[in-house]
């Protein structure tokens, strides 16, 4: 339903602008109306804050690979149309959304126990880095997104594995397979963002690129915010 209900959204964007311009073009919106409509119904699909209650229900509802799929490849297409899109969308929006998934993604990761609610808070937060990002440097939104696909991959493989659906199995699961549990370890602090990681480097690449787009303060904010995923 929010799917359906985002696409229409998309369509009914793109009839507004050729309703008010003659150009049916999805890439190169001029109406600030559609412009608007456009980046909610990107929001929407990819689950942004305000429209992200569906995303950790529907996770936490679904076995473990179909939460793979929904975490990386159902994100793949309208990541496409965000890059696609990029330079129609509104900024002020956009960057305000950012800045609040990440910081709901931070915050209500925290009181969670059940594995894959963690999971899909992080992937809000991560969201919340891929979009801040998309109106200066589409790329590192991209790299951020291969990156987070990876490292989210490789911990819903591990926790399958080790069939961990709740902190409190992975709390003794060492016994048994400690070696991947180290892996799952790393990974966990990768994907949170902890320095030495390749989880840091894209969002070491976007605090530095918003620095040279004078946003400093988002950066900051952002950044002091990924902290609470980290913790």
């Amino acid at each position: 339903l929010v799917q359906a209900a985002a696409s229409a959204l998309v369509l009914f964007s793109s009839m507004t602008n050729a309703w008010h311009t003659g150009q049916w073009d999805i890439t190169q919106l001029t109406h600030p109306v559609s412009c608007l409509i456009l980046t909610s119904a990107i929001a929407m699909k990819l689950g942004l804050v305000p429209f992200h209650f569906w995303f950790p229900e529907v996770l936490q509802g679904s076995p473990l690979t179909t939460g793979l799929l929904l975490s990386t490849i159902m994100k793949l297409p309208p990541m496409a149309l965000l890059f696609m899109t990029s330079p129609s969308l509104n900024p002020t929006l956009l960057t305000t959304m950012a800045i609040l998934s990440t910081a709901l993604g931070g915050w209500m990761g925290l009181n969670q126990t059940q594995t894959r609610k963690i999971l899909a808070f992080s992937s809000i937060s991560h969201l919340g880095w891929m979009a801040i990002i998309v109106i200066y440097n589409p790329k590192l939104t991209l790299l951020n997104f291969y990156l987070y696909a990876l490292m989210t991959s490789t911990v819903f493989l591990t926790l399958n594995s080790i069939k961990a659906l709740k902190l409190s199995t992975l709390m003794t699961t060492w016994t048994k397979a400690p070696a991947l549990n180290t892996m799952l370890l790393l990974t966990l602090l990768s994907l949170a963002g902890l320095p030495p990681l390749t989880g840091f480097l894209p969002k070491w690449l976007i605090i530095q690129e918003l620095t040279k787009q004078d946003m400093a303060p988002a950066a900051t904010i952002i950044s002091l915010l990924s902290l609470l995923g980290l913790f």
